[in-house]
């Protein structure tokens, strides 16, 4: 799989752009009138002031402590970067935070403590128990890290949960469990060899002996070699819990007859050597960040039948701690939880790895551009499994159920399975799930306006995130120039600029346009000057001889005009069946608005012919098709002239017989709101509808407008299909954001 490249400048533009940081805290409340702000504030928030007073628990059900964590550094141990000080911290702080609400949807907020005193941490975090649901400790180096964890795990009564420690832990032990399940072997007999025993070391060999592995059959090494029963060199009391009886006293000693490696140590610390003389079907799992112990290729290379997992996202079985922490959490907190204890982490690995032994959905495996089923490449969920939210927190509330650590038990897990399905947001796996496939596919991207910055801040992301070659129609100084001042002037010798005036091709693209105009009032003259003089054309020209796999344009001319040119070289008009479809995400929904580009005033026929487009998108994104075509009127009511072609249209696709669901005429509300739409118990639609076929282009554009500036609504598109190549037009007011996604549209052919 290609590699991402990241560069600091894009690193930089992303915490700064829109707004300095990574979220922003808001209202969940109405707070617009008198009687609001005084519900809010004084007096009425003196009701729940007193009902938490006279009864504690409830301040679960009148504050946000039951779903908020405090993600807390000293910023001592930084991502693998060291001891850079609480301010540094801040933004691994605020990236956690997010991720907590991006996968469970648990809010939390980062809190830096200036202090490598572990007593001052702990009078601290202790002190603001009153205020959360949930502590998660972060980038504090050992000892340190033991002593505050378990000091606060004795005096509060919410969990208190070391990510760096027992996130790794409870993934690394879900992996384990599958990979000895294939490979025929029982923990309780396995020769285990853990190398680095740092706070992630300690709990993954702590967490595994609790799950059946014996004492003496782990050897723990660290940089001094194995940790063994009467070693006094680089000792300390948590090192010694683990210290085993053993003649072996270096890695290389320790890996002979090995059955599994643990390694969160450094880059090379294992030689092929080493795993050459491990036992059959040994499991490695180097889980050094960003460079394992040993790549996949150097095990394989000497071991073909070792399974091996690493950290890294661009090979298989990656142990990322995502998978656990934000379920653990999403757990505890539903249950009111005092604690995250031992048997809440073996739940979460099992659910884990039962969760990889099943049937992956389509729009997962469509997701990773592969086919996922259990075996030795795939022992671990992948991140983005839209199942994690509902299959491990059900998994972990029962067992602090059954431990007794619950304040408030789940008596219905089947409604909190429901509950948890609802707080899923489509709209992030669906993009992470469209750019999956684009990294796949590796097209070669045509960004036709080589002479705007924000396109060639795009070209360049798009090549450094690994999604293919960016091919950049433009003059060669003119490109530097813009790349330079936009301080990425390394990149001019990445992409590949194309320009008309030395194309060996032009010719033959000229002989092409002129068969294609010639009878449309152009002489060979009119035709040179498109080809050689006008980028959008010329790039069509590119992408219609196969110089290019995909086309992005329109970000510096209005989209008619862009679309007058192209039709010089494809048949794009709305008489050919070109349909353009805007999806707009809002509040984790996702709807379709078509035809948002091409068809200025559809009739019946049309309209039925961007029905079909359009849901043709919607299954591009792992969407399952509802059609809604909206009006002023609602199955014939009330009566309006305009309307009467959205009463034909679902006629029309009776006679086409499509295999989606559609319906209409009818009003917005009733598209989209379940509870309005039950009061037409003869409406076709199993659900809320999730593309709306409007009456004309002006209302699509003005719907789409309206729900971006009122509503903050993220807009994709319109996205151009019934093309016979995938073209995609931006708008004039596009962000480099907004290209790439065109771009990433138009690699996974979603036209």
């Amino acid at each position: 799989m290609t590699k991402t490249k990241i560069t600091p400048e894009e690193a930089l533009a992303y915490h700064l752009e829109p707004r300095p940081g990574k979220y922003d805290v808001v209202a969940s409340t109405p707070m617009a009138t008198q009687r609001d702000l005084s519900l809010a504030y004084s007096p009425g928030v003196a009701v729940p002031v007193q009902a938490i007073a006279d009864n504690p628990a409830t301040a679960y059900d009148y504050t946000v402590k039951g779903n908020m964590v405090a993600v807390i550094s000293n910023g001592t141990a930084i991502l693998g970067m060291g001891n850079l000080g609480a301010l540094a911290s801040k933004p691994v702080m605020e990236g956690k935070a997010v991720l907590f609400k991006r996968f469970a949807d648990v809010n939390a907020i980062d809190i830096e403590l200036d202090t490598e005193d572990p007593e001052e941490i702990i009078k601290a975090v202790s002190l603001m128990g009153p205020t959360f649901g949930g502590i998660n400790l972060e980038d504090i180096k050992a000892p340190e890290c033991f002593i505050i964890e378990q000091r606060l795990k004795e005096i509060m009564d919410i969990p208190v949960f070391h990510d760096d420690q027992h996130g790794t832990a409870v993934i690394c032990a879900a992996g384990l469990i599958n990979a000895l399940e294939i490979s025929g072997k029982k923990i309780e007999n396995c020769k285990i060899v853990l190398n680095g025993a740092g706070a992630a070391g300690i709990a993954c060999l702590e967490l595994i002996k609790t799950m059946g592995a014996r004492h003496d059959n782990c050897l723990m090494c660290d940089t001094k070699g194995v940790i063994w029963q009467g070693r006094t060199e680089g000792m300390n009391q948590w090192k010694s819990a683990h210290a085993a009886n053993t003649d072996a006293r270096t890695l290389e000693d320790a890996m002979r007859g090995a059955d599994v490696f643990l390694g969160v140590s450094a880059k090379g610390a294992v030689t092929p050597a080493m795993v050459a003389s491990m036992a059959d079907n040994p499991v490695i799992f180097a889980m050094a960040n960003p460079d394992p112990e040993i790549t996949p290729e150097e095990a394989h290379a000497v071991r073909p039948d070792a399974i091996v997992a690493t950290g890294r996202s661009d090979y298989a079985n990656q142990v990322n701690n995502v998978l656990g922490f934000p379920y653990l959490f999403r757990g505890a907190l539903d249950i009111h939880a005092r604690a995250i204890n031992d048997e809440m982490k073996i739940a979460c690995a099992k659910a884990l790895a039962k969760l990889a032994r099943e049937d992956v959905p389509d729009e997962v495996a469509m997701a990773y551009g592969r086919k996922l089923s259990f075996g030795r490449d795939y022992i671990i969920p992948t991140p983005f499994d839209p199942r994690l939210i509902y299959v491990i927190p059900p998994a972990v509330a029962k067992a602090g159920m059954d431990t007794g650590v619950a304040r408030r038990p789940i008596v219905d897990l089947k409604g909190y399975e429901q509950s948890l399905k609802a707080r899923m947001d489509p709209t992030a796996s669906i993009l992470q799930g469209i750019h999956a496939r684009a990294r796949q596919a590796q097209a070669r991207m045509i960004f036709a306006e080589g002479d705007d910055p924000r396109v060639l801040r795009a070209a360049v992301a798009y090549q450094r995130a690994g999604l293919g070659k960016a091919l950049v129609v433009g003059r060669e100084a003119d490109v530097r120039e813009k790349l330079e001042a936009s301080g990425l002037a390394d990149a001019v010798r990445e992409l590949e600029i194309v320009n008309a005036a030395n194309s060996r091709h032009l010719d033959q693209y000229k002989d092409f346009l002129y068969q294609r105009l010639q009878r449309q009032g152009f002489d060979r003259h009119d035709v040179h000057r498109l080809a050689a003089r006008d980028r959008h054309v010329f790039s069509a020209l590119m992408l219609q001889h196969g110089h290019g796999d995909g086309l992005v344009t329109g970000a510096t001319r209005k989209s008619a005009h862009v679309l007058s040119l192209i039709n010089h070289v494809f048949d794009a008009k709305a008489s050919d069946g070109a349909v353009g479809v805007t999806a707009v995400l809002h509040k984790g929904r996702i709807v379709l608005i078509a035809d948002t580009l091409v068809q200025e005033w559809p009739e019946p026929e049309d309209l039925a012919t961007i029905a079909i487009r359009a849901a043709g998108v919607a299954r591009n994104l792992g969407l399952d098709p509802r059609v809604a075509f909206v009006s002023f009127s609602t199955f014939g009511y009330p009566v309006s002239e305009r309307a009467t072609k959205m009463h034909e249209a679902p006629k029309v696709l009776d006679g086409r017989k499509v295999d989606f669901e559609y319906e209409g005429e009818m009003t917005v509300d009733v598209a989209l709101n379940p509870d309005v739409m039950a009061q037409y118990p003869f409406c076709r639609l199993s659900g809320p509808a999730n593309v709306l076929v409007v009456p004309a282009r002006h209302s699509a554009s003005i719907s789409v407008k309206l729900m971006q500036e009122m509503a903050g609504a993220t807009v994709i598109g319109p996205i151009l299909t019934g093309v016979k190549k995938p073209i995609q037009i931006c708008s004039t007011n596009s962000t480099v954001n907004d290209i790439l996604n065109m771009a990433v549209m138009a690699a996974c052919k979603m036209g």
